[in-house]
């Protein structure tokens, strides 16, 4: 179970959860979410338009960044990400539509390079794209080679999968906007797995690192009898305990199913898109979608291709989310933004009447 606090804010209600997601911007400003994993010290970036908003901290979080499309608002944010890293992490993963390894090939080429290669850290931006035949097609650019394009094999997108974590996975749905493709996301926690404290209580066990590993080779399926050393200390000296994960694994870990996130962004809002969103989104349980114009400027955002905040309103009951976050108002509404928020509500609700 999850609610939405303002601006966006996911928290789980029922267990601890492994992550956070909330909006870069507030309504008006560029879209972007930040899906912070907690246990994980990484992040996860949707779009990379104005990202300022973000600190050091929280970018050098970011381990891998998915762009709807590269209009201006969505992207250009990835030279403050490359400044703020270059020399202090390792790298990004980006992807995007087709041409994204091209225009990322752009954007570093544009820069002069002739000092990166002296850096003690070998930043490597490793981009993605998802083509229109279902496969991802790859490349590298790395700063010890002034970055160079360095083309990598293709790999199947199956089902549109972009990224297959043992804790998460992140798929894309390519939808129409003005003729261009811009890709609707949705991140998939795999089944939740929390630690019961007062059963390791009762077994007088500590919490720590153990723990991590111990749900790692939970999720890699590893054998019932594998043997976890659990050692820690007390007033009392050293301790140590020996036990088969199969024991562990039923005595103490509670599982869960996952939870979801969606993001929707610059979709046009005729029937074919409807009908892919709300499949695509279906049942998540929190979903960001765009809500651009009001609904008697339809006309306007059918030019546009942009959803009104009826349309995306009623996206997200058809889809039965469980909560859902608007946000990419257009600047039009400023002082109108209740208007707005109202309208997506009574679309939201109306459609679950019965």
């Amino acid at each position: 179970m999850v609610c939405s606090r303002p601006h966006g804010c996911l928290v789980a209600s029922a267990m601890r959860p492994i992550f956070t997601a909330e909006l870069v911007n507030r309504a008006f400003g560029d879209p972007g979410l930040y899906l912070d994993l907690k246990f994980s010290r990484r992040a996860l970036l949707f779009d990379i338009g104005d990202i300022a908003a973000l600190s050091t901290r929280k970018l050098l979080r970011v381990s891998d960044v998915f762009v709807s499309h590269t209009h201006m608002d969505h992207f250009a944010g990835f030279d403050h990400l490359l400044r703020v890293c270059l020399g202090r992490d390792i790298g990004v993963n980006l992807y995007g539509p087709p041409r994204f390894i091209e225009q990322v090939g752009h954007k570093l080429a544009a820069y002069t390079w002739n000092l990166v290669e002296r850096y003690a850290m070998d930043f490597v931006v490793r981009a993605h794209e998802l083509g229109d035949d279902g496969w991802l097609k790859r490349a590298q650019f790395r700063s010890r080679r002034r970055f160079e394009c360095e083309p990598m094999p293709p790999i199947r997108a199956d089902g549109s999968l972009l990224l297959d974590d043992p804790v998460f996975q992140v798929r894309a749905c390519p939808l129409d906007h003005h003729g261009i493709p811009s890709l609707a996301f949705r991140f998939d926690e795999k089944t939740h797995i929390n630690v019961w404290k007062n059963r390791l209580e009762e077994l007088g066990l500590p919490t720590g690192s153990w723990l991590t590993e111990l749900k790692r080779l939970v999720r890699e399926g590893a054998a019932k009898d594998t043997s976890i050393r659990v050692r820690w200390r007390t007033r009392e000296g050293s301790h140590e305990e020996v036990f088969p994960l199969g024991v562990l694994e039923e005595r103490v870990l509670e599982f869960a199913p996952g939870e979801s996130v969606c993001y929707v962004t610059d979709v046009a809002g005729h029937a074919d898109n409807r009908a892919k969103l709300i499949d695509f989104v279906r049942a998540a349980d929190l979903l960001f979608i765009e809500c651009v114009f009001l609904q008697q400027d339809e006309e306007h955002a059918a030019r546009k291709a942009h959803l009104t905040a009826r349309q995306a309103g009623s996206i997200a009951n058809a889809a039965r989310v469980k909560a859902a976050v608007p946000f990419h108002f257009s600047t039009r509404y400023i002082g109108q933004e209740t208007l707005l928020r109202r309208e997506f509500e009574e679309a939201l609700h109306a459609s679950r009447v019965g």
